[in-house]
């Protein structure tokens, strides 16, 4: 007795299709599953057993085999535990021969019967539907998430019990749960709002958020405790443009694979991310051994990356970062597999000037400390970051700024100009403008040509540094609306790449 039904399985933050083949034959009682299974999928047997006895169901007491194929793709997760039961059910005569063609079967089991959620559903289900699944049978509570994909029927499954049922006739299909009222999905926000407003004074680190958020550029703030920082950077989110159709696909397909799927099914504001300095390698730029997971450059992915502390994060961890900010994607090889991972992110840093945070006269740190201190940022690193500047603590007469829906109007402005000039353009934002073609793209009049070189010798930049001063100053004229590139915002954005101290 064999039966087959369609599922699939995450490698990464997309989907593969995997056919269950079930095969029941007389012989000693045993179960084996074939095809690179992870221990996940290798204890599903006692689950799959309990579940179909608790749903009244017989489970074979013959020789069980589950092939999942193809057998040269790693097998995650507890997501064919549905499939499984449904194909031994078909086996056994349940089920008539032909009820599961082109459907594809996703969900994890409970002892009882009942069908649980599964991780990555939105690029499972794409994956059904390129294979020209036609209709998708899921746990209940993902069946929003997966109605994000078009062109594919979307059936709730609450219990294998009631699943027979609908699929022998005998029942109808359950309604799809009603959509979730809750508030909008955080991503890695804090529920309290928060506004730009909330700063009082700091206008040139106020200034560098606003031209962060238009252009893509990354920061990095230093100064002593207190100065705003960590609060300044926390509402660099509230200044961003709202995702798009297409970003919010995207992102809610990443943070579903991760296991953080929105509430809503779809993604509503950019991801925040913001990991403590304790994070490693793995947990930053993704990894892992039996299954390659996203880390914290990915979650970013289309938001925003808060590094606070930077000093106190492990150098091997930082240097690891450079290609992501680079290539807007991380490239992880194993000696099973290689997976690229997106990471284009905007990201934001606060640093102290020394272990003590004081700096300055009243700097409690020996020479040796302070040397120590600095050598965990690395040049390169801190040559990738667009806008540097040491923030210092406001005046106690100083009022709030502008609010954050005034900035957010002028920087979609701004980026609503970088969206016309790149329409035929592989990039989005003038962050991403490839250095040789900067001079074709972005043309510099004369006397601005004159202060980007008079800053790149006065500066001492490097090539990379150059590049980044040229990419500002295009901002600041999209945030003025103006056509060319004005020898002021060239002088400002070399203003606004200042030496960390």
């Amino acid at each position: 007795m064999l039966a087959s039904v369609r599922s699939a399985t995450l490698t990464g933050v997309d989907g593969h299709v995997v056919t269950v083949e079930v095969h029941v034959s007389a012989g000693l009682p045993s179960y084996h599953v074939v095809g690179l299974p992870d221990a996940a999928v290798r204890e599903s047997r006692e689950r799959v057993r309990a579940a179909l006895l608790s749903s009244q169901l017989e489970f074979p007491q013959q020789r069980i085999t589950v092939n999942l194929a193809p057998g040269g793709v790693r097998k995650t997760g507890a997501g064919f535990e549905l499939a499984v039961a449904l194909g031994l059910v078909a086996a056994t005569g349940e089920l008539a021969d032909g009820v599961l063609d082109g459907i594809g079967v996703l969900g994890e089991l409970g002892l009882d019967g009942s069908v649980r959620p599964v991780p990555g559903v939105l690029a499972l289900v794409d994956a059904l539907r390129a294979a020209g699944i036609g209709c998708v049978i899921v746990p209940t509570s993902d069946v929003a998430e997966a109605s994000l994909v078009e062109g594919v029927e979307v059936r709730p499954a609450r219990s294998v019990a009631e699943l027979r049922a609908c699929l022998k006739g005998e029942a109808e299909w359950p309604d799809p749960p009603p959509p979730s009222d809750r508030g909008p999905d955080a991503l890695g926000l804090d529920d309290e709002p928060v506004d730009l407003a909330d700063v009082r004074g700091l206008p040139r680190a106020r200034r560098a958020l606003e031209v962060a958020a238009a252009g893509g550029h990354h920061v990095l703030l230093t100064g002593p405790p207190g100065t705003g920082k960590t609060m300044l950077a926390r509402r660099l989110p509230t200044i961003l443009p709202p995702l798009d159709a297409d970003e919010a696909l995207e992102v809610t397909r990443i943070h579903s694979a991760a296991g953080h799927a929105p509430r809503h099914g779809l993604a509503r504001r950019r991801p925040f991310r913001a990991p403590h300095h304790t994070a490693s390698t793995a947990a930053l730029v993704g990894g892992g051994s039996a299954r390659l997971r996203p880390g914290e450059v990915t979650l970013a992915h289309r938001g925003v990356l808060f590094l606070d502390e930077l000093g106190e994060f492990p150098p091997h961890a930082l240097d690891a970062l450079r290609q992501p900010i680079e290539e807007h994607a991380v490239r992880i090889s194993r000696q099973a597999m290689s997976i690229v991972f997106p990471s284009d992110f905007l990201l934001i840093a606060c640093s102290n000037p020394c272990p003590c945070g004081r700096g300055g006269p009243s700097c409690e740190c020996t020479e040796t400390q302070r040397a120590r201190y600095r050598r965990r940022l690395s040049a390169p690193l801190l040559d990738r970051f667009d806008l540097r500047l040491e923030v210092h603590p406001p005046e106690p007469t100083d009022g709030p700024g502008e609010a954050s829906c005034t900035v957010r109007e002028r920087v979609a402005a701004a980026v609503a100009r970088q969206q016309r000039r790149y329409a035929r353009r592989p990039w989005r934002r003038n962050a991403q403008v490839p250095a040789g073609l900067l001079a074709q793209v972005i043309p510099l009049s004369g006397d601005a040509e004159d202060a980007w070189r008079w800053a790149i010798g006065h500066d001492a930049l490097t090539g990379r540094g150059a590049a980044r001063v040229r990419r500002v100053a295009r901002t600041l004229a999209d945030l003025e609306g103006s056509a060319d590139v004005c020898e002021r915002h060239v002088t400002l954005a070399a203003a606004l790449r200042e030496d960390v101290p």
